[in-house]
This record gives C-alpha cells, sequence and structure tokens, in this order.
C-alpha cells in the first residue's frame, strides 16, 4: 500500500506562487500514476492535476492549464504541484492521490489512495 503526505499549503496573495509536495512512503512510486485534487462545487472533488507512472505524460484541468505544473521526483518518492499566478477561486483543500495504473484519468472514483489534504488560501 502507499501512504501519501502533503505539505507547503498556506495563505498566499493573488498573483503569487506556492508548491505543494506530496510525499509517498510503501509501496514502490515508480508504479503509481500520481494527482492532485481539490473540491468543488456540485462534486466532491474535481482533477486539477496528474502525472503518468514514467513521468513522460501530464494532464491538468483547463482551469489550471498555464499555472501549475506536475513533476514528480523518483529519488525523493515526492509529487510537487508548482502553483503560480494563483487566483482567489483556487483556494481549497488540495488532495495529492496515487493510481496504481500507468497513465492519468481525471475520475476521482478510478484513483486508489489519498492524502489528508492541505490548506491553500488565495486572499485579493
Amino acid at each position: 500500500q502507499v501512504q501519501l503526505v502533503e505539505s507547503g499549503g498556506g495563505a498566499v496573495q493573488a498573483g503569487g506562487s506556492l508548491r505543494l509536495s506530496c510525499a509517498a512512503s510503501g509501496r514502490t512510486f515508480s508504479s503509481t500514476a500520481m494527482g492532485w485534487f481539490r473540491p468543488a462545487p456540485g462534486k466532491e472533488r474535481e482533477f486539477v492535476a496528474g502525472i503518468s507512472r514514467s513521468g513522460g505524460s501530464t494532464k491538468y484541468a483547463d482551469s489550471v492549464k498555464g499555472r501549475f505544473t506536475i513533476s514528480r521526483d523518483s529519488a525523493k518518492n515526492t509529487v510537487y504541484l508548482q502553483m503560480n499566478s494563483l487566483k482567489p477561486e483556487d483556494t481549497a483543500v488540495y488532495y495529492c492521490a496515487a493510481r496504481f495504473r500507468q497513465i492519468v484519468v481525471s475520475t476521482m472514483a478510478s484513483w486508489d489512495v489519498w492524502g489528508q489534504g492541505t490548506q491553500v488560501t488565495v486572499s485579493s
């Protein structure tokens, strides 16, 4: 099994940046695709960004494309979400997720393991 622990959340003004980290332990990190989700109106959580098991493919929600970048460091068993040009509507608890497959999908139900979340607050 994989255990996930997020960090890096905080409060920032609009236009600022934050970098979230998700440290994975347990089952081999390289066997999982990794992703980030956040709550959204009308749904429990919406897909924000994901990176394939190999790291060769990434996927983003339209709302964050061009502002957020997901990456992974296999040596550190960690996935990152670099968030730039933050907007007040990005305010949320961000959850890290792992999927025991190669590819990224945006459906929440397709992800296998979840972290506890880290709060991001963007003020105007």
